[in-house]
């Protein structure tokens, strides 16, 4: 891809397992491929890894690292010196190099799960201003991220456009809400608008309790959709979808309320 500086828009979405909070970040995708807002960088940075299958991307098949195997590699299997070349620099060259799956319309990331015990400041520290340069790139920066965000100001950013958090009919989903919103606060994440999204699980008559219990804007609900459950079960893109899918045409409409229309 191009490498240009762009207005770069990072938008964050967290939330329990089992919401559908990775097949939404894949239809978010899919809507602004469809209506030209691209390149994109997706970031999966959820351990359990599932935005790669969604999106139709095995990075081990295509012969790419997670970046937390690079930092592993980089720093400590090849000798973790840092003389001559800042760790930043080191690091940044690999992701390009042997992390980083590069599509027409979206490049693809992750994290993956491989930390060691100890001290993480020197590879956070190498990771962060890697990412802050990668991601100026991009319009768009859709991170997938596990249902806390605490190690976003930690690995990945502290500014963010947009965070949306999808719920589904639980007590515990609706706790995460106010815990998210106050950690987001508490580790001076540095972002705009905190949405609430219904996954396909989620009732429309729980859409009033939840924008007025929690005090946040509610987007709309993701729609149950029988091909999304096909497409997952046999490993197909989701970026394939008609669009006409039922699921597809509510993210279209969930991200029309968030203001991402075409110009």
């Amino acid at each position: 891809m191009v490498k240009e500086k762009r207005n770069v828009k990072m938008l964050v979405t967290i939330g329990r397992g089992g919401t559908g909070k990775t097949s939404f970040v894949a239809l978010m995708a899919k809507h602004f491929i469809e209506i030209g807002e691209s390149p994109l960088l997706l970031v999966d940075a959820d351990p359990d890894q599932n935005l790669g299958e969604m999106i139709g991307v095995d990075l081990k098949e295509v012969g790419k690292k997670t970046i937390s195997e690079l930092l592993v590699e980089t720093f400590l299997e090849q000798g973790g010196t840092t003389i001559g070349v800042a760790p930043t620099e080191r690091i940044e060259n690999r992701i390009w190099s042997y992390g980083m799956f590069e599509g027409d319309y979206f490049d693809f990331i992750a994290l993956g799960t491989k930390w060691v015990e100890g001290c993480y400041c020197l590879p956070n520290a190498a990771l962060k201003g890697a990412l802050e340069s990668l991601t100026k790139n991009y319009k768009y920066v859709l991170i997938d991220s596990p249902a806390g965000l605490e190690h976003l100001n930690r690995r990945i950013t502290s500014k963010v456009d947009d965070i949306f958090d999808v719920l589904d009919p639980s007590k515990k989903s609706f706790d995460h809400v106010e815990r998210a919103h106050r950690i987001a606060k508490e580790v001076k994440i540095d972002f705009k608008n905190f949405y609430l999204v219904g996954g396909f699980r989620f009732s429309e008559g729980l859409e009033n309790r939840a924008e007025s219990s929690l005090k946040h804007k509610f987007l709309g609900k993701i729609a149950f959709d029988e091909a999304v459950e096909e497409h997952v079960l046999a490993g197909k893109s989701l970026l394939e979808l008609p669009s006409d899918s039922p699921a597809y045409v509510s993210v279209k409409k969930i991200m029309k309320n968030a203001g991402y229309v075409k110009s």
